[in-house]
């Protein structure tokens, strides 16, 4: 009995002791092969990384890693730059304002609301970004300009464009806040106050275009429920017996045309 115990307690250490040695094996195994590789490869041979930010005289000399850095920080910025700067705002909260006004809850789902959206924005942005492409990219790219000169160049369209959409009430607004001196003309009102003074503007125009839209839905709801109410079913909720009639009219009046045409054509 004695024996038999004294072997369950050494037995565990000689298993311990075999996987001790086992991984210092293969820790000198790795040693060897890194060590081996070094003395195959030489320290020239092997690809080396680097970022380094030299002074260049052309756009084309610049490190291929920083133009992956800037594209990058591009595309995170997209989306940003889309909603903001263009118009994507009035066009999603104007349709989404019509879907609540006609009361079908999801429907269009989300995915067709922005997608109409950015579709209609390219539509609408398109002699924005033609000009840029012509006057700052293609440029650029011929190592006709600087940098810094395309940038201002392509940013000139932009604000032409936000120029044109802007109230002078919100553009007195954000620049009293700015605290900056009355500007002699518009274009000389700085970007950071022309940024949200267009994005006050839109948020502005799509609500007073989605309140024109709920009135008719509206008296149409109103007329139902008083009905409904005189024939005392009042249990029966409105939404569904006007739901039918408000798609009716807005199919009969062929709403989605004038509704889109009315929205592009409110961007002049």
């Amino acid at each position: 009995m004695f024996d038999i115990e004294i072997k369950k307690k050494i037995q565990p250490e000689k298993s311990g002791g075999k996987s001790i040695k086992i991984i210092f094996l293969c820790l000198v195994l790795i040693l060897c092969k890194v060590a081996f590789c070094e003395a195959v490869v030489p320290a020239a041979q092997l690809p080396l990384f680097s970022v380094s930010l030299n002074d260049q005289a052309k756009p084309g000399e610049v490190s291929v890693v920083l133009k992956i850095f800037i594209l990058l920080t591009i595309l995170s910025l997209a989306p940003s730059i889309l909603i903001m700067l263009t118009s994507f705002t009035r066009i999603a909260i104007v349709l989404s304002l019509l879907r609540q006004a006609i009361g079908s809850q999801n429907l269009p789902p989300n995915p067709i609301i922005i997608g109409l959206s950015l579709f209609l924005t390219f539509f609408i942005m398109a002699p924005v970004w033609e000009t840029i492409n012509q006057n700052a990219l293609k440029p650029f790219l011929a190592e006709e300009i600087t940098q810094q000169k395309a940038l201002n160049v392509a940013l000139q369209p932009v604000r032409k464009f936000m120029i044109k959409q802007i109230r002078e009430k919100d553009l007195a607004l954000m620049a009293g806040l700015a605290k900056i001196k009355r500007p002699a003309n518009i274009n000389d009102v700085p970007t950071t106050v022309l940024i949200p003074s267009f994005i006050l503007s839109e948020i502005k125009t799509a609500f007073q275009i989605g309140f024109m839209l709920y009135v008719p839905f509206l008296v149409i709801d109103m007329v139902v429920a008083s009905v409904l109410l005189s024939m005392g079913m009042m249990m029966l909720p409105p939404i569904m017996v006007s739901l039918p009639f408000k798609l009716m009219i807005f199919v009969l009046a062929d709403g989605w045309y004038l509704i889109i045409g009315s929205l592009v054509k409110s961007f002049g």
